[in-house]
């Protein structure tokens, strides 16, 4: 068994290497998705499918994306799981597992909005270490690999000074069922007067990612799926952000938080009060 007093080098070199590897491939995968996606939208951008209600749409484009993206991971590690958005799910052998986002912010692309992105994490024996978000239409990736900080556009970035939670930024997002977006107006509604303004850009991925480089002093979201926060979340910590679900507890379906520590610190509970976490 391992001496924590007493690491072991080879091990700790080994650690390294697969976690480079890992990068390597979420990078390579995000970009080559990414351009997929941005060369190949077609004008008359086709429905494949619909989800939960007519305004979660799934189309031709990322179902592509998420087959090019577990195609190639699988082409140089065959023995990883999958867990993706569009249907992708296998558990593995290796004790990593990828969680995909094809493309976060849908509803954007179909429109044309600029505001989508890629987005793979990458877990090891159940931990997020890996993390990448690729925004095409903003010329910036985003990553980060756990315990070695975050990056856009290979420079490091941190979150924002905290200001009062009265003159932060946040962010939100919106379900697609009716009963939910409802319950979510009223959150909105009793925050929008304590905080400076509230955004809604309609990309997750993105919304962490902008946590993490402070153009957003905070963040959060009820009903988030594990491909649409798990790289994100990531960046964000690494960042040097706080992230959670609600108090005590990590992000989750229930309830997403990610703020500059002295903003998440005051969001979170009044978050948690203005019942964020329910419909």
């Amino acid at each position: 068994m391992p001496d924590p007093q007493h690491p072991d080098p080879v091990h700790d070199e080994l650690h390294d290497e697969l976690r480079d590897e890992l990068l390597e491939l979420a990078l390579e995968a995000a970009h080559r998705a990414a351009t997929l996606l941005r060369d190949g939208r077609p004008a008359d951008l086709g429905v494949a499918a619909t989800k939960s209600s007519p305004i979660d749409v799934v189309t031709e484009m990322d179902l592509a994306s998420e087959k090019l993206i577990t195609d190639f991971i699988g082409e140089h590690r065959p023995a990883d799981g999958f867990l993706g958005e569009e249907g992708a799910g296998s558990p593995g052998t290796s004790g990593v597992r990828w969680v995909i986002d094809p493309v976060d912010g849908t509803v954007n692309y179909l429109y044309g909005l600029p505001s989508w992105a890629v987005s793979i994490a990458a877990e090891q024996d159940g931990e997020t270490v890996v993390g990448v978000v690729a925004v095409p239409m903003r010329g910036e990736t985003f990553q980060a690999v756990r315990g070695r900080g975050a990056h856009l556009n290979g420079e490091p970035i941190r979150h924002r000074p905290a200001p009062p939670l009265s003159q932060a930024l946040i962010a939100t997002g919106f379900g697609y069922l009716t009963e939910r977006r409802a319950a979510q107006a009223e959150v909105v509604r009793a925050l929008l007067p304590q905080v400076r303004d509230i955004r809604r850009g309609g990309s997750a991925a993105i919304d962490l990612c902008d946590v993490a480089c402070g153009r957003l002093d905070g963040y959060y979201e009820r009903g988030l799926n594990p491909w649409d926060h798990a790289a994100g979340v990531l960046i964000a910590d690494e960042a040097g952000a706080l992230t959670g679900g609600r108090p005590g507890l990590p992000a989750a379906h229930e309830l997403t938080v990610a703020a500059s520590p002295g903003v998440f610190g005051a969001l979170q509970p009044l978050l948690d009060d203005l019942g964020a976490w329910h419909d």
